[in-house]
C-alpha cells in the first residue's frame, strides 16, 4: 500500500468494520460528549439535577424546570488543536401553566479538511498534488424532547420526560448513515435530595449506512487490498443512567450541589471501575458551589480506567486513571456564562481543552398589550 494513502484507507477500514458487526459497543460516540460547560465542568453528573435547557441532552425530565420563558443555549468546543469541532445548540418552550416542556436540540461534531490521497499516486507511479482533495466528516444529531410533570407538592416532584432522536452521519461523498432511537427519563425531587434515571437508546438505536464510489475509486481501494464497503446496518445498545444529589446549605446565600451518577452498559465487559458481563459501571462525580445564584464555582470527574503505569514497562503494574474537569459561571440578569476546562484523555495523558457556553432566557416585554 502508498504511505499517502494511509489517513483515507484507516477511515475507510474503520467504516468496514464499524457496520460489519450487528451492535457496537462504542457506537454514536459523538453523543456522548456533553452538551453546556456547566455539565462537562461537574464531570458529566447531571442526571439527578440538571433543569435547564440542557437537560434535551442529558434528561429529558430536567426540562421541566424551564419555566415561564423559553430558553436558548449555545456551545462550541474545539478538540484536538481545532482539528475536531464540536457545536451545540437548543431552545426550549414551557407551555402557560408550567407544566410541560417542548425543546428542540441540536449537536454536531466534524472534522473538516481531510485529505483524500487515493489518486495522489499517478498510474505511472509520478505523484501529482494535484489530485488531492478535501473533504469532512461530520456527525449531527437532532433531538426532540418532551417533559411533564407527574406529581407536585411541596415535598415531592416527580418528572418525566422523553427524547425523538434522529442521527446522521456523512464521510464526505463516500458514506452517509441515517439513525433514529429514542430516550427517556424520570426525576425526583424530595426536600433536598434529588434522584434521576436517564434510559438512552431504549429502543435501540440504528444507524443505516450507504456508501457510493466511482469505479475508479473501487479500482484503487481494489488495489490497495481494502475492502470495499456495502450497505449495511450499524445498532447502539441501550444504556441506563442513575443519578442521586444533594444541595447542602452553607448559609443563606450559599450552598453546594453534589452528584453521582453511575452509568450502566449492557453490551459486555469495558475498562470501567465495574467491569462484567453483560454490566459494566462507570462512575461519575460532580461538585457545583452557588453563590447568590450568580456565581459558580464546579469540579468534577469521571471516565475511570486502567491502564499501565507510567514508565513500567518491565512489572506491566495497572494504575487507576480518571478524567479530571472545572469551571465556573456568572449569572447577569436573563444571561448565564459557563466555562468548563475539561480534560479530554486522563490524569497521565492530559489533553486539556477550553469550552464556554452561553444560556439565554427569553424574558417577554411585560408591557406588551
Amino acid at each position: 500500500m502508498k504511505p499517502n494513502h494511509l489517513y483515507l484507507t484507516l477511515l475507510i477500514t474503520f467504516l468496514c468494520t464499524s457496520v460489519s458487526a450487528q451492535f457496537r459497543k462504542y457506537s454514536n460516540e459523538f453523543l456522548n460528549i456533553g452538551a453546556g460547560a456547566r455539565g462537562l465542568a461537574m464531570g458529566s453528573a447531571q442526571v439527578a439535577s440538571v433543569a435547564d435547557g440542557t437537560a434535551g441532552y442529558w434528561n429529558p425530565a430536567g426540562l421541566t424546570g424551564v419555566r415561564d420563558n423559553s430558553q436558548i443555549n449555545l456551545m462550541h468546543a474545539e478538540y484536538f488543536a481545532g482539528i475536531g469541532k464540536y457545536d451545540y445548540a437548543s431552545i426550549a418552550f414551557p407551555t402557560a401553566e408550567n407544566k410541560r416542556t417542548i425543546a428542540v436540540t441540536g449537536l454536531r461534531f466534524a472534522v473538516d479538511d481531510i485529505m483524500n490521497t487515493l489518486f495522489l499516486v499517478e498510474p505511472d507511479g509520478s505523484i501529482n498534488y494535484n489530485n488531492i482533495q478535501a473533504f469532512s466528516s461530520a456527525d449531527y444529531a437532532f433531538i426532540f424532547s418532551y417533559a411533564q410533570k407527574l406529581k407536585e407538592t411541596e415535598k415531592k416532584k416527580v418528572n418525566f420526560g422523553l427524547n425523538a432522536k434522529v442521527i446522521h452521519r456523512s464521510v464526505g461523498k463516500f458514506a452517509k448513515a441515517w439513525g433514529f432511537g429514542l430516550d427517556a427519563g424520570i426525576q425526583i425531587h424530595s426536600g433536598n435530595w434529588q434522584f434521576g434515571i436517564a434510559g438512552r437508546d431504549i429502543t435501540t438505536t440504528f444507524n443505516a449506512w450507504s456508501f457510493t464510489f466511482t469505479e475508479r475509486e473501487k479500482e484503487v481501494l481494489y488495489l490497495t487490498n481494502n475492502e470495499i464497503p456495502v450497505k449495511s446496518t450499524e445498532l447502539t445498545a441501550p444504556r441506563l443512567v442513575l443519578g442521586v444529589a444533594r444541595d447542602f446549605k452553607l448559609g443563606q446565600k450559599t450552598s453546594l450541589l453534589a452528584e453521582l451518577n453511575a452509568d450502566l452498559t449492557f453490551d459486555g465487559k469495558r475498562n470501567t471501575v465495574i467491569s462484567a458481563d453483560p454490566v459494566s459501571v462507570d462512575p461519575k462525580l460532580g461538585l457545583e458551589l452557588n453563590i447568590s445564584n450568580a456565581f459558580f464555582l464546579r469540579a468534577g470527574i469521571n471516565n475511570f480506567q486502567k491502564a499501565l503505569s507510567d514508565g513500567d514497562t518491565v512489572n506491566q503494574k495497572k494504575v487507576w486513571i480518571y478524567q479530571p474537569s472545572a469551571g465556573a459561571g456568572f449569572k447577569i440578569g436573563n444571561v448565564t456564562v459557563d466555562y468548563a476546562f475539561t480534560n479530554l484523555a486522563n490524569q497521565s495523558n492530559p489533553l486539556f481543552t477550553h469550552i464556554f457556553s452561553l444560556r439565554l432566557d427569553l424574558v417577554a416585554n411585560k408591557n406588551e398589550n
